[in-house]
Formats: C-alpha cells, sequence, structure tokens
C-alpha cells in the first residue's frame, strides 16, 4: 500500500516536471569536402592518380604506414590521406 501511494503520487507529479523540460537547439552549417573554408580539395575515393592530375604534384609525400597502408600527400592548403590508391579524407591544413 505504501508503494502504491508512492507510486501515485510520483504519477501526479510527473506532467508538472515534463511541463518544465527545456531544450536548446544546435543549428550547424552542412560543409561539403569542397566547401570547407572554401578550399577545393579532393573527395573520397578519387584515386592518386586523379588527386595528381587535378591539384598537381603535393609539396610531400609521407611514406605508406600500417595495415591498411594509409599514405599522406600534403599539399600547402590541405593533407590528403589515402587508403591503398583512393582517398579516405582530405582536411584543411592549419
Amino acid at each position: 500500500m505504501k508503494y502504491l501511494t508512492l507510486l501515485f503520487s510520483i504519477a501526479a507529479l510527473l506532467p508538472l516536471s515534463l511541463s518544465q523540460v527545456t531544450a536548446d537547439t544546435l543549428l550547424m552549417d552542412a560543409v561539403s569536402a569542397r566547401d570547407s573554408i572554401g578550399v577545393p580539395r579532393p573527395e573520397r575515393g578519387q584515386s592518386m592518380e586523379t588527386v595528381r592530375r587535378m591539384f598537381g604534384e603535393p609539396d610531400s609525400i609521407r611514406p605508406a604506414v600500417g595495415d591498411p597502408p594509409i599514405t599522406r600527400w600534403i599539399y600547402q592548403p590541405f593533407t590528403v590521406y589515402f587508403e591503398h590508391q583512393l582517398v579516405i579524407t582530405s582536411v584543411v591544413n592549419r
């Protein structure tokens, strides 16, 4: 009986507590692989050959490490990460 009274008390107060619940909405702009800070850069899935044709020779190339092999090509405005021969991501350099 004691638990039943407690349960009814909680059930009666629940709508009051829910009416006071608020939330903030975080709005973010969508950023595509080519829009980040207005810097055109390679997109996921492009081949090394395509990147070289579109952006020229990189300023430096870091050798492949790990398994699968990950290679980095560093250009002045961005760095490209390849898995085998394909772009997995590219990031704008700071």
